[in-house]
């Protein structure tokens, strides 16, 4: 059986090599890891122009949105802040607009795409939702800063049926989902009923998550996108 490939997309980063320091696409390797153990051939994504997002979603079998630097919010709508870039660092337009253009795509020709982290609030916003640019503000707390913590999953989920209804997850984070994009449901929930995972119905796999899974030794969620993304 022929394994899927299924895009990453890269990370915007300075790296150094020899006596170099260049800004470079780069990936943890856990994400391509976590793709091949679920039976896919990962390939990296740059982020190039937009002008290169149809021919990925016409070669590629699924799409992974990984993590990276928050979105700009002024592509959501919202005011940086006088913290803003304090708080973290200067977005990464070029990324963004890359990011945003392939999830539409993905989203339209319903290619199985999963956004992790960063990818969740990517999907989101490229559906028209927005997200918190500071949860703290919001839930008074900082526990999402924490690693890990418990999630309920909504069972009857693609994503309840990878996880289960009950999670210890691992991903920290500062800012969350404000409004959900149109066709966008919650399908998971931190104590606080912050939302961690999303999916839209209708499509082949079209999920979201706050958390980190090809952090842990759970791989489900990447193995439900790879099957998803079998011919």
């Amino acid at each position: 059986m022929a394994r899927p490939l299924v895009g990453i997309t890269t990370y915007l980063e300075a790296a150094r090599w020899s006596v170099w320091v260049r800004e470079a696409a780069v990936s943890p390797q856990a994400y391509a890891v976590a793709v091949e153990k679920a039976g896919g051939s990962p390939v990296l994504l740059p982020p190039t122009s937009a002008a290169s997002v149809p021919e990925y979603v016409r070669g590629l079998d699924g799409i992974v949105l990984a993590g990276g630097v928050e979105i700009s919010p002024t592509l959501y709508g919202e005011a940086p802040g006088e913290r803003y870039d304090e708080r973290f660092g200067e977005p990464q337009a070029h990324r963004d607009r890359f990011d945003l253009a392939l999830a539409r795509a993905a989203v339209e020709s319903d290619l199985p795409v999963l956004g992790v982290s960063r990818g969740m609030h990517v999907l989101n916003v490229s559906q028209g939702g927005t997200l918190i640019p500071w949860l703290p503000e919001v839930v008074a707390h900082d526990r999402h800063e924490t690693a890990r913590h418990q999630i309920t999953v909504s069972i009857s989920s693609k994503v309840g049926k990878a996880v289960g209804d009950h999670a210890e997850v691992t991903g920290a984070h500062r800012q969350g989902l404000r409004r959900l994009g149109t066709g966008v449901q919650a399908v998971a929930w931190a104590d606080d009923q912050i939302v961690e995972a999303i999916e839209m119905p209708g499509r082949r796999f079209a999920v979201g998550v706050q958390w980190h899974p090809e952090r842990g030794t759970d791989i489900s969620l990447y193995e439900a996108l790879v099957e998803a993304a079998r011919p």
